[in-house]
């Protein structure tokens, strides 16, 4: 069947496979010759869109590293859907067991920032959240609501300071190129604002507070996760200013 030659030859492409091979006509070449020139159309499209997404993780390890590893996450990380975006999800956690990279233990986490910049941009849009519905809720139902973020909302918490790895290594970036990595670990914001992504640092308080938002959790039970992350929280300031910027994109009052 047409439908099982084309299953089997897309699997061929990733994996010798004779019997694909075999009914494959030569042409021009062998008919193994034809399949590869598949197989490295392929594994170099892949790559090359990896290197799209995490443009810093290739600056960090140089060009020929970056190929050796897409290749090496390709074996077992093949994509799963139609639309290219939606590929090379799980690199961060690659990288994390990645023994030649085990000499950059940060490595990973700028791959998670990156994914979740690359989420941020081609995410769905919602509209705009009137802060207004706040104030008509009765005092004695805030403490049950639920919020909802925004769908290009993403949280990283790292214990490396990731956020001024990926700012000195953008390509408009002319400042001090330094990194500290005693300085100790940020949470980071990735958002879209408008047209535009924006990396932004949370304070311990507010990365607990969105995660308890983006988990469902309601408004009083945030808050305690907040306080028990920062100790003096203040709800109304960040609350308000989430609000404000749009990172709070719905309010849920059953």
């Amino acid at each position: 069947m047409l439908r099982d030659l084309q299953r089997h030859f897309a699997a061929a492409v990733f994996e010798e496979n004779p019997a694909v091979v075999a009914q494959v006509l030569p042409g021009r070449f062998p008919a193994a010759q034809h399949v590869q020139i598949y197989r490295n159309n392929i594994t170099n499209t892949l790559s090359v869109a990896l290197a799209a997404v995490y443009p810093v993780v290739e600056k960090l390890v140089s060009p020929g590293f970056f190929g050796y590893a897409a290749h090496e996450y390709l074996r077992d990380h093949r994509p799963m859907s139609a639309n290219l975006h939606d590929f090379g999800g799980a690199f961060a956690e690659f990288l994390a067991s990645f023994i030649p990279a085990a000499g950059l233990p940060y490595l990973a986490d700028v791959a998670r920032l990156e994914w979740a910049w690359h989420r941020a941009f081609h995410a769905a849009e919602a509209p705009s959240f009137d802060p207004a519905a706040l104030a008509k809720v009765p005092a004695d139902r805030l403490s049950a609501l639920r919020l909802g973020l925004h769908p290009s909302a993403n949280l990283l918490i790292s214990p490396y300071p990731v956020i001024r790895i990926f700012e000195i290594n953008q390509e408009e970036y002319s400042g001090d190129a330094s990194v500290d990595l005693d300085v100790g670990g940020e949470n980071a914001l990735v958002i879209r604002r408008g047209l535009n992504v924006f990396v932004e640092p949370l304070t311990n308080g507010a990365v607990a507070l969105l995660l308890a938002v983006h988990q469902n959790q309601t408004l009083a039970q945030a808050l305690d996760v907040a306080l028990t992350a920062e100790a003096g929280f203040d709800l109304n300031t960040v609350l308000a200013d989430h609000v404000r910027r749009g990172t709070i994109a719905r309010i849920y009052t059953n």
